[in-house]
C-alpha cells in the first residue's frame, strides 16, 4: 500500500529506464456496469514494454501515445473476483517491474445509490475558509503554498477535519447535504487554496487531509443522514498537473500555436454553444480556450481523455462513498465530450444526480443543458446533465428586495415573471436555486446588513421549486464584497480557528446580530425538511398587487399537503383580500404560520407588515 500512495503522490526521479512511476486508476472494483478498465501506466520509456496481469484478466487492448512514458492497457473485468492482482511490464520472457493492482468488493449496492433532490437544502463551503482542525497540515513539505492567514489569497488551513468537527453545526441549522469546493490537489505557486487547478485528480491536497479523511467525511455524513457532493472540473486542469507537464500526446489539451506554452484565454462566450448564427471562430475562443494562464484547457474530443474523466468520477464516487457531483463552468467544455462523460456515470448509477455550473442569465440558454431540454432538442441535442442552476433568479434576488415600489416590470413581478418561463424545463425540481456562491457578493453585502431583506430573500428560496443552496456563513449574516477580492466574499468563518475572538459555530459565541440570522436561518431549515409538497408540489402564484406575492406549493393527490405563501416587499403594512386567493385555498380557512408559531384565521382579508413573509401549512 506504501508503494501505491508514493506512485499516486508524485512522479519519482531518477527512476530506471521501463520502471513503473504511476497506475491510474489505483485501483478498480469488481461488478461494474462498465466491464472494461483503461489502466493508464507510467514510466520513464515503458512504451516498448509488453503488460499483462496475472488472475486470467483479459487484456483487451494496448495503446500507445506519441509519449514513450505512456502504456494504455485496457482490461475485462467482468466476472472476476475482488483481490490483488499483479500489473508487469516484460520485455521478452523478463519482467521489468510490476505493481500490486487491487480490485475491490463494491459496496453493497452502490450502484442504486441515492443522489440528492429536491427534498435536500445544499450547503456549500470552501474548506479552507470554513475550520481549521487539523493545524499540522497546513503548510506541508510536498505543497509549494504555505499557509498564510494574513493574506486574502493565501492558504488559510481550512481542512476536512474542521469540516468533520463542524458536521453538527450543519446538520443542526438543517442543512441536508454538503458541498464543498475541489480538495484535490492544487500545488500552484500562489492563489490555489481555491481548488480549481488540479494537480492530481486522484489525490486529495494533503494540506486538506488525505483521501481516508475525504472518505470519512462522507461517512461522518451518513451518519447524520446527510449527503455529500464532490466539486469536479473536468474543463482544466492546472499547469502543474504531472500529466500536463508530461502529456500523452499533443491532443490532451487545446494547445494554441503562438500563445506562449500553448495558452490562448478564453472568451467566455457560452452562448456560442447553441447560438445558430455564431461564428465558429467565436466557438473554438470559448470551448477551447483556456480559463486561466494556469488552467490548461483538456481536450475533450478526444475519447480517452472523456475516459480519463469517466473513470476518475466512478472512482471517487465508489472511494468517497459520494452522493452527488457538482460539475465546473459545464457549457465551456465540449459539448459532446461532457455529455459522453455524464451519461456514463449515470448509466453507472442511475438514482445519482450531478448538477453543472450553468453561469449564465438567460432561462433558454439553462433550460438547453438539462437533460431531454426541448429547446436543446430543437438542434437535436440532449446533455443527459440532471441538474442545472437558476441563475437568473440570483440575479433577480440581487435586485428585487430594493424595490419597495412595485411597477409594471419590476418589484416582485421579476419573481413572477421569472417562474413563468419554467415551462422551458422539463424538470423543475432539479433546478439548484440559490442567493449566492463564492463567485459573487455575499448577498448581505447586497442586503448592506438588512435582516428583513435576508428573512424574505431566505423565505422565498426555502419555498421555490427547485434544490436550495446556501454558502457558508449567510446564516451568520457574513458580509463580503467581491470588488475587494475573492477572498472577501470568501472570509474565514469565525470560530473556525483556534484563538478567534468570536465562535459563531455555538450561541454563546455569535453576536445578538448573527442569532438573529442564525435563529431564522434554522427554523426556516429544519421545517422544510417535512414538507413533501416544497419538495415534489407543484406551483400556485397569483401576479403580485402592491409587491405583494401569494403563491401556494401543493400535491395535486393530497390536498392536505398545501403550502401559502405571502410575502410582502413594500415598505408599507398592508392588507389584503383572500377570496381572490380562493383557488389555492381550496376552502381551507385556518393556517399554522410557521415563523411565528400562531395559528391565524384565514377568511376574508389578512394582515401583513412591511418587508416580511408568512408562510401556512393550510388546515
Amino acid at each position: 500500500m506504501r508503494k501505491l500512495i508514493t506512485l499516486v503522490l508524485f512522479t519519482i526521479c531518477g527512476v530506471a529506464s521501463g520502471q513503473i512511476e504511476r497506475v491510474e486508476p489505483p485501483n478498480w472494483w469488481v461488478g461494474m456496469q462498465q466491464t472494461e478498465l483503461e489502466v493508464l501506466v507510467y514510466g520513464d520509456n515503458i512504451s516498448d514494454l509488453v503488460p499483462e496481469f496475472s488472475g486470467n484478466i483479459t487484456i483487451k487492448k494496448v495503446v500507445k501515445t506519441e509519449n514513450p512514458n505512456y502504456l494504455f492497457v485496457t482490461v475485462d473485468t467482468y466476472g472476476i473476483s475482488p483481490g490483488i492482482q499483479t500489473l508487469s511490464l516484460k520485455k521478452g520472457r523478463r519482467t521489468i517491474d510490476s505493481f500490486d493492482y487491487e480490485f475491490k468488493a463494491r459496496r453493497e449496492n452502490s450502484e442504486q445509490r441515492k443522489g440528492f433532490d429536491s427534498s435536500d437544502v445544499i450547503y456549500l463551503i470552501m474548506p479552507d475558509r470554513f475550520a481549521n482542525g487539523n493545524a499540522s497540515n497546513d503548510s506541508t513539505p510536498e505543497t509549494i503554498e504555505k499557509a498564510n492567514r494574513d493574506h486574502q489569497g493565501g492558504r488559510h488551513g481550512g481542512d476536512i477535519q474542521g469540516i468533520i468537527d463542524h458536521l453538527d453545526y450543519i446538520h443542526e441549522l438543517g442543512a441536508t447535504t454538503l458541498w464543498s469546493t475541489p480538495l484535490t490537489l492544487d500545488n500552484e505557486k500562489v492563489y490555489s487554496y481555491h481548488g480549481y487547478a488540479s494537480s492530481d485528480l486522484y489525490l486529495i491536497d494533503p494540506r486538506y487531509g488525505s483521501n481516508e479523511d475525504f472518505a470519512k467525511l462522507s461517512s461522518e455524513l451518513h451518519k447524520r443522514n446527510m449527503k455529500h457532493i464532490m466539486d469536479f472540473v473536468p474543463n482544466h486542469w492546472g499547469i502543474s498537473h504531472w500529466l500536463i507537464q508530461d502529456l500523452p500526446s499533443k491532443d490532451w489539451i487545446h494547445y494554441w500555436e503562438g500563445g506562449e506554452n500553448g495558452f490562448k484565454r478564453s472568451n467566455y462566450i457560452q452562448t456560442t454553444q447553441f447560438d445558430p448564427n455564431a461564428s465558429k471562430i467565436d466557438a473554438k475562443g470559448c470551448m477551447d480556450g483556456w480559463f486561466d494562464y494556469t488552467m490548461p484547457d483538456m481536450n475533450e474530443s478526444n475519447p480517452m481523455v472523456i475516459n480519463y474523466l469517466v473513470q476518475n468520477a466512478i472512482w471517487w464516487i465508489e472511494s468517497g462513498d459520494l452522493d452527488g457531483i457538482r460539475v465546473d463552468t459545464y457549457p465551456y467544455n465540449d459539448k459532446q465530450g461532457i455529455t459522453e462523460w455524464v451519461t456514463r456515470v449515470m448509466e453507472e448509477y442511475p438514482n445519482f444526480n450531478i448538477m453543472g455550473e450553468t453561469f449564465m442569465h438567460d432561462t433558454a440558454h439553462i433550460a438547453y443543458w438539462q437533460k431531454d431540454s426541448k429547446v436543446g432538442a430543437i438542434q437535436g441535442f440532449n446533455s443527459n446533465l440532471p441538474t442545472v442552476m437558476d441563475f437568473p433568479l440570483h440575479d433577480i434576488l440581487l435586485q428585487v428586495f430594493h424595490e419597495d415600489e412595485q411597477n409594471w416590470s419590476d418589484g416582485f413581478y421579476r419573481v413572477y415573471d421569472h417562474l413563468t418561463k419554467d415551462f422551458l424545463y422539463p424538470n423543475i425540481n432539479n433546478l439548484l436555486i440559490k442567493m449566492g456562491n463564492h463567485d459573487v457578493n455575499r448577498i448581505n453585502q447586497e442586503f448592506e446588513g438588512d435582516l428583513d431583506k435576508y428573512k424574505l430573500a431566505l423565505t422565498l428560496l426555502l419555498t421555490l421549486r427547485g434544490i436550495p443552496q446556501i454558502y457558508y456563513g449567510d446564516e451568520i449574516g457574513m458580509l463580503g464584497d467581491k470588488s475587494k477580492g475573492d477572498g472577501d466574499i470568501r472570509r474565514d468563518f469565525p470560530g473556525g480557528w483556534p484563538g478567534d475572538e468570536h465562535n459563531a459555530f455555538t450561541n454563546d459565541g455569535r453576536t445578538v446580530a448573527q442569532n438573529k440570522y442564525y435563529d431564522f436561518t434554522k427554523k426556516l431549515l429544519n421545517w422544510r425538511k417535512g414538507q413533501p409538497a416544497v419538495h415534489f408540489g407543484k406551483t400556485l402564484h397569483f401576479s403580485p398587487v402592491k409587491n405583494i406575492y401569494v403563491y401556494f406549493r401543493y400535491l395535486p393527490n393530497d390536498p392536505d399537503e398545501t403550502v401559502m405563501v405571502v410575502l410582502n416587499n413594500s415598505d408599507k403594512d398592508q392588507k389584503i383580500n383572500l377570496e381572490r386567493f380562493s383557488e389555492g385555498m381550496q376552502g381551507f380557512n385556518k393556517g399554522w404560520e410557521i415563523i411565528s408559531g400562531a395559528e391565524y384565521e384565514l377568511h376574508q382579508t389578512l394582515e401583513i407588515s412591511a418587508k416580511s413573509g408568512l408562510i401556512f401549512e393550510l388546515r
